[in-house]
């Protein structure tokens, strides 16, 4: 065996130089190299050739993926339904955001049917006994290891042979066959694959948590992702109270879910309606506020948005965005500039959704302009109103997907007013019971007749 020598790894797909790079030649990314202590050692059994024949696909036959119901909704509705029998799963979210405390729920609500195995890196044995019984969590089957030895686990897992082990976190394991540090992309690679390589030979779910770094990415290489089975992301602002989960890749189930929680003192809490969540303490007869239907998955969830437009004292106005791109706001801000002749130039402006939660739907663009014209004319928007429908530059309103679960969410939550665009009403497929309190928009100029219309009204 070769004696060790130093290598410069990227963080982000793992290619490695011999020396230090600013931009690296395979990903592009910038200041990601690493350096790390590497040993040589030869192919271990699990990278040794198989000589599995080639066979043909259509003599395959098709498996029948058997599931887990974690018996938590809103993590199910995620999952595609539960935990996939021989899958990994990974969890990452910042510190703090709730993780450990997700995860001790689910050993709670199948720790009596499943034999579980929590392994953690970072919390004593007397510390995991302690979070669960603040939350009630006392599982007949589930098994406690702290330990950092991939080695040792491995060998603590034949022992114990659990339906479900849990590993908290993959950046504090380390294995022999690396010698760099632990959370390095070298060890956190190694170890990844030696547990997952395990647990799939053995059908046993598998659920890694990971740590997020500075940019929000998940720590460790970018290989890690592609590892795993499904990628499920932590959000939430700590001074609010509800937590996200989003599928960012799920290869059994929908990458568009998304599973919404309270968080208590009692632990997370599911919600099985976001939308009232959202709207609780919405302000009446204020100007800048406007509600929309965004769609996450197959789920309609009714947000607010909110514009502050204001006179500014700078040379040059101040552009913020919280929960919506800020490109797709600036070129809202020119449609707006161009086709209806309202100057933003010397005003400040600042856009927000309330609650935390980000919004990529295109048919948010309506709402987000008229809570523009409405802070900037100072004309509150009708409260029994929501809108919905995509942009153009034209300053045309184009259809959005999925209108009538839209439109039917809307009317549960009491809105009798729905603006939607008017080639979707022109088209005569939807249910009549749903046209009822329809406005149909056909460009941005009917924004504005709605924002005239309730001033003349008040």
């Amino acid at each position: 065996m070769k004696g060790p020598k130093t290598v410069y790894t990227c963080s982000e797909c793992g290619h490695q130089s011999p020396k230090w790079l600013g931009k690296c030649p395979s990903c592009g990314a910038w200041n990601s190299f690493e350096e790390e202590t590497y040993v040589d050692v030869k192919a271990s059994a699990s990278t040794a050739v198989s000589g599995e024949k080639a066979v043909l696909l259509g003599e395959l036959d098709v498996p029948e993926y058997m599931r887990t119901p974690t018996e938590i909704s809103e993590f199910d509705r995620v999952l595609g339904g539960g935990l996939v029998v021989g899958s990994a799963v990974l969890l990452a979210g910042e510190p703090g955001i709730g993780k450990s405390t997700l995860l001790m729920q689910l050993c709670g609500k199948l720790g009596d049917d499943y034999k579980i195995m929590y392994v953690s890196g970072e919390e004593s044995r007397s510390q995991l006994k302690l979070r669960a019984k603040r939350l009630g969590v006392d599982p007949a089957k589930m098994y406690v290891q702290n330990e950092v030895l991939v080695e040792a686990i491995l060998k603590e897992y034949e022992s114990v042979a659990p339906d479900i082990m849990i590993i908290d976190s993959i950046q504090t394991l380390v294995t022999q066959t690396a010698a760099s540090s632990a959370g390095s992309v070298t060890q956190v690679r190694e170890c990844a694959s030696k547990l997952i390589a395990k647990i799939k030979a053995d059908g046993t779910s598998l659920i890694i948590v990971g740590h997020v770094n500075k940019e929000g990415g998940i720590a460790g290489p970018k290989v890690l992702e592609h590892m795993v089975d499904a990628v499920l992301s932590f959000e939430g602002e700590r001074s609010q109270t509800h937590r996200i989960v989003r599928a960012v890749k799920n290869r059994f189930g929908s990458t568009n879910e998304i599973g919404v929680f309270d968080m208590t003192e009692a632990g997370l809490v599911p919600v099985e309606n976001p939308s009232a969540m959202l709207l609780e303490g919405r302000p009446e007869g204020v100007s800048g506020s406007c509600a929309v239907c965004l769609m996450e998955g197959t789920r309609p969830i009714i947000a607010e948005v909110q514009a502050l437009v204001t006179q500014t004292s700078y040379p040059s106005p101040r552009r913020t965005a919280d929960g919506i791109d800020y490109n797709r706001m600036c070129l809202l801000l020119a449609v707006i500039e161009k086709r209806l002749g309202l100057r933003f130039s010397t005003c400040d402006v600042f856009l927000n959704v309330v609650g935390g939660i980000s919004i990529d739907d295109p048919a948010a663009d309506a709402a987000i302009i008229l809570a523009l014209i409405s802070s900037l004319k100072d004309i509150p928007v009708p409260n029994d109103l929501i809108v919905m429908g995509e942009i153009g530059l034209s300053g045309e309103f184009r259809a959005v997907a999925s209108l009538t679960q839209r439109i039917a969410e809307a009317k549960r939550l009491g809105f009798t007013e729905v603006a939607v665009p008017q080639n979707q009403i022109s088209r005569g497929h939807m249910d009549p019971s749903l046209t009822e309190g329809l406005t149909a928009m056909k460009g941005i100029y009917d924004a504005v007749r709605i924002l005239a219309k309730s001033q003349k009204t008040e």
